[in-house]
């Protein structure tokens, strides 16, 4: 049940205000957050760009070492300051082989885990870490 002192103090400042007055309230409101939310747009954009496009590495040949090159990786990935948010998707784009494979095979939930993905190409490889 609504509060009868509440409902009284809440017409009487919607009558003290001329329409006009609260649209235009209202206007400055959305502004201020259309704004804010664009300044946050910006910045994980550029947050975003910075860092896949400051990552790039060699991707893995079918000589290479995988436990080494996931270390290399990781070193790699540390180094440029890539969101880990992204680590599994971008280690999936650069294995070969049985590791793509095994990249491939996950579900789209476990092949967003970057220890998951890590673990499901190192179990294929018959790589005990």
């Amino acid at each position: 049940m609504e509060n009868p002192d509440l409902v009284a103090y809440a017409s009487m400042q919607l009558s003290a205000m001329a329409p006009a007055d609260i649209l235009g309230q209202n206007l400055e409101v959305l502004t201020q957050i259309l704004g804010s939310q664009q300044e946050m747009r910006d910045s994980q954009q550029d947050w975003l760009w910075h860092s896949l496009v400051s990552f790039k590495m060699p991707k893995m040949s079918r000589d290479d070492d995988p436990e080494a090159y996931i270390e290399a990786f990781e070193c790699h990935a540390l180094m440029t300051r890539l969101h880990k948010g992204y680590w599994a998707s971008q280690l999936g784009a650069q294995v070969v082989g049985k590791a793509q494979a095994a990249y491939h095979t996950l579900s789209r939930d476990n092949a967003r885990d970057y220890e998951h993905v890590k673990e499901a190409i190192l179990y294929r490889l018959e790589i005990n870490p």
